[in-house]
């Protein structure tokens, strides 16, 4: 968590008028930008149902889906703060909830694309009978509850401990000013250290196997190195994520030394942080796969021509 100085910090720099309109304006435009790219690549799922047997394309869709929400989620707060400034306490629960579970949802779905491809790779005759599509959705479910549970014990303890007058003010929307129960100062590095020690183990893990899968192999030496270089790539993804949990030191070291930069530090951060791996994810995990990328040239690029073909018929 941040520490005091840190939040006078946050709460009391400010752009001026016209550099936070062009900060809104960047990261909205932005927004919109990644938010094109991975709706292109959901409806290219929905549009092909061979996909929808296919826990690999299940699981991929799933994260570009919670990605959009959790940039959308980003982007509300980061133009809140400009706009409003403060908002009412229940509304600001309300939107940190979601974004944290949405945050927390990315490194694991992570770790089960990647145990996916271990089992593709390294037990093929299996994999049919335990990727399936029905513990496929089962595993999703099992991924939002674990990202959920931690978080809504502190919802609770806060409505046990706050009085209702709490709710109704407002405040500058940032964790610290909502879970404000010491016990969470202590509760929230363990339960990241938890998650992501999970996520990293899982992912050096099924890399090793399959790197070693790979050597061994014979006749499908491709698949198998494109499996493990899949898995380096959730690596990176990964490695993005966790600059999420370790914003906080690396904000107050930053503040520390450019203390008369605060709006500029706050507004790099949150491009790194929340912006770039959600422009990484389609552009990783969609647009470098084989057959999604065929159905992509498929159905999009035949719906831009066939728009073209109308315009020109109307204009005759």
């Amino acid at each position: 968590m941040l520490n005091s100085s840190v939040i006078f910090f946050i709460q009391n720099g400010r752009d001026s008028l016209a550099v936070a309109i062009m900060k809104n304006i960047v990261v909205v435009t932005v927004w919109i930008f990644i938010s094109l790219i991975s709706g292109v690549l959901v409806s290219t799922y929905f549009k092909n149902p061979v996909f929808y047997e296919n826990p690999r394309y299940i699981l991929f869709t799933h994260m570009v889906i919670n990605d959009m929400f959790q940039l959308t989620l980003a982007v509300i707060l980061y133009v809140i703060s400009y706009v409003f400034y403060t908002i009412k306490v229940y509304f600001c629960c309300f939107l940190i909830l979601l974004a944290l579970f949405a945050t927390m949802v990315t490194p694991l779905n992570l770790a089960a694309m990647a145990v996916e491809r271990y089992i593709a790779i390294c037990n093929p005759l299996h994999h049919s009978q335990i990727c399936t599509v029905q513990r496929t959705h089962l595993l999703i479910g099992l991924i939002w509850v674990a990202a959920v549970s931690p978080f809504i014990t502190d919802f609770f303890v806060t409505v046990a401990i706050e009085p209702v007058s709490f709710f109704q003010s407002s405040v500058f929307c940032h964790p610290v000013n909502v879970f404000k129960a010491p016990y969470l100062l202590y509760k929230r590095p363990i339960i990241d250290a938890l998650f992501f020690c999970f996520v990293t183990l899982t992912l050096l893990y099924t890399y090793i196997k399959i790197v070693f899968e790979a050597k061994g192999a014979t006749s499908d030496k491709s698949s198998a190195t494109k499996a493990h270089n899949t898995i380096l790539l959730h690596g990176f993804q990964l490695l993005m994520c966790l600059l999420t949990y370790v914003i906080y030191p690396v904000e107050t070291v930053l503040l520390y030394i450019f203390p008369d930069r605060i709006p500029d530090v706050r507004y790099s951060t949150y491009l790194t942080v929340y912006i770039l791996p959600r422009f990484l994810s389609p552009i990783i995990y969609g647009v470098r796969d084989t057959a999604f990328r065929r159905h992509l040239k498929k159905y999009h690029l035949c719906h831009a021509k066939r728009a073209k073909v109308k315009t020109l018929s109307c204009m005759r």
